[in-house]
């Protein structure tokens, strides 16, 4: 089973490449923007996110057949994409059909460019840095 983080965190990836989650009796395309908001995701997300959770339709990423919702339900999980490494849903019970969203992205995946992230905390992440390099240190002088 995909947990609710896998999915949110699903999301914010293929939003950074420009799909939608489509709400098909609308029909209702939503790609919030901006994600993040320093090392978190936006309010605009957030409200997104929220939005999904609360809704009584189906709604779906574009160039997916699953809807949000399933994704929460012990049938499907997410996996990596052998093309292009970010997560894809991938049933437990039903035949793998499932294509990944990037089949429809002609310029993806596309090397020169950064891949898509999730919000980074950058504190911790430069504590860890200068804690490898003090680390470092210690062990050249000692």
């Amino acid at each position: 089973m995909a947990s609710a983080t896998e999915v949110k965190e699903y999301l914010a990836y293929w939003f950074q490449l420009g799909k939608s989650v489509v709400y098909p009796k609308g029909p209702e395309f939503v790609c919030p923007q901006p994600i993040f908001h320093g090392d978190a995701y936006s309010s605009e997300f957030e409200a997104s996110w929220e939005r999904i959770l609360a809704s009584k339709e189906d709604c779906y990423l574009q160039g997916t057949d699953q809807s949000l919702r399933e994704l929460l339900t012990s049938e499907w999980e997410l996996i990596r994409c052998a093309r292009c490494t970010l997560p894809i849903p991938t049933s437990r019970v039903y035949p793998p059909s499932c294509l990944c969203p990037c089949t429809d992205l002609s310029s993806w995946p596309n090397l020169e460019l950064p891949f898509p992230r999730l919000p980074i905390k950058n504190l911790g992440h430069l504590q860890r840095v200068k804690d490898r390099l003090q680390l470092q240190d210690q062990r050249e002088l000692g």
